[in-house]
């Protein structure tokens, strides 16, 4: 026995293994700095980024963007696969095992490598024979683990796709509210009707809801956050800062709004955004463009007050908002510059035009419309041909 490829062959088992069982089935954060997850991601995504982000047409750009997740999905299975396939072709190699090959008469690594291949996806040739008790140890075990690895990763799609499904559901469900891409001041005064207190403090309860169910499931399965929107100007990104501004600025400085509900939204939201950006080693970024400047400022509390919402506008309102933007805007950043996913603005450059503003002309002029009370309807008279008795 050679020692030196069976301790090789036992560590690409349990390296392959391991990184398995940590992205897949761990539900927490995995930890280890040279596994062969991280390393992937470390290797990979940067040149990625690089050339899809020479490409001039942002939809395009976008979809190129978009390969990457479900390619790196197919990548990680074929190279856990490839780990496994040549430990245990060590281990045959260690052994000196001797096998019956047709064609060799002098079996050699290639041979070993060959006998681990047809045993790990179970394909039952029967074209090698190995003459060895340990030998048929090792086939035996290699193909329960083959077998088991396909089950796992059978059951990890619908899990990562389903998790990512439930994600975007209410990235849709935020066009209509608060435009696309999302914006604070956009949601507010979309929200500024009789009764739009309630229906905003029903819709922050529901992001903290989903902000507890993006950090639990991004954790577990980080590669979840290279999967894109399905449209360009969304993103689970841009969505989770949109909701961040707009609790922000409902704290420090928007008056008879739901700020109890705005502080444990703001809490849970700005949470998970600190934990997806530890898991890529991300510190707050510090160079960064002010997304708020003075002149837009108080553009958007001109649009507030138009819209009739109360606000805050003593001296000290834009202060205690650039606190609480201290607090999330750096791994805002930090992300979108590592996810190549642009954040969205305070207030939207353009009016929004989407599908919300054509439904919301036809109901004004609904409501516009002169009302007739009082009609004269003709009774409807059944006769005794049309009355049927059952």
């Amino acid at each position: 026995m050679h020692v030196l490829y069976f301790c090789a062959g036992i560590a690409c088992i349990f390296i392959a293994l391991f990184d398995a069982f940590q992205t897949i089935i761990l539900p927490r954060r995995a930890t280890g700095r040279f596994r062969i997850t991280r390393l992937y991601f470390v290797l990979t995504w940067w040149p990625w980024a690089r050339v899809a982000g020479c490409i001039r047409d942002a939809r395009r750009r976008e979809t190129a963007f978009s390969y990457y997740g479900p390619l790196s999905l197919i990548l990680l299975i074929v190279i856990w696969a490839l780990a496994l396939l040549f430990g245990f072709g060590l281990l045959y190699y260690s052994l000196r095992i001797p096998i019956q090959d047709p064609l060799s008469s002098h079996p050699n690594f290639f041979t070993d490598l060959y006998l681990s291949g047809t045993t790990i996806f179970t394909l039952g040739l029967g074209d090698l024979t190995p003459h060895s008790r340990w030998a048929r140890v090792f086939v035996v075990l290699e193909s329960g683990i083959g077998l088991g690895f396909l089950a796992m990763m059978i059951g990890y799609f619908p899990v990562l796709y389903g998790a990512f499904s439930k994600r975007e559901a209410n990235i849709s469900l935020l066009d209509a509210r608060a435009g696309s891409p999302p914006t604070a001041a956009e949601l507010m005064r979309r929200h500024s009707f009789s009764g739009g207190n309630d229906a905003l403090n029903i819709l922050l309860i529901e992001w903290e809801r989903w902000s507890a169910e993006l950090l639990e499931s991004h954790i577990s399965y980080p590669l979840l956050c290279y999967f894109r929107s399905q449209h360009s100007n969304q993103s689970w990104l841009g969505a989770l800062t949109a909701v961040l501004d707009v609790c922000a600025l409902m704290i420090a400085g928007v008056q008879e709004h739901a700020a109890r509900q705005a502080q444990l939204t703001f809490a849970i939201a700005r949470h998970a955004l600190v934990d997806i950006a530890q898991i890529f080693s991300l510190p707050p970024a510090t160079d960064m463009e002010d997304r708020l400047p003075p002149q837009r400022f108080e553009a958007l509390y001109d649009m507030l007050c138009q819209s009739g919402i109360r606000v805050c506008r003593d001296g000290d309102s834009m202060e205690r908002l650039n606190k609480m933007r201290k607090l999330y805007e750096g791994y805002s950043v930090a992300l979108s510059r590592y996810l190549r996913m642009p954040l969205p603005p305070w207030v939207a450059d353009h009016p929004h035009k989407d599908n919300w503003l054509s439904v919301a002309r036809v109901r004004a002029e609904t409501e516009a419309a002169p009302v007739n009370v009082g009609l004269n309807v003709a009774p409807i008279v059944i006769t005794d041909e049309e009355h049927h008795i059952f």
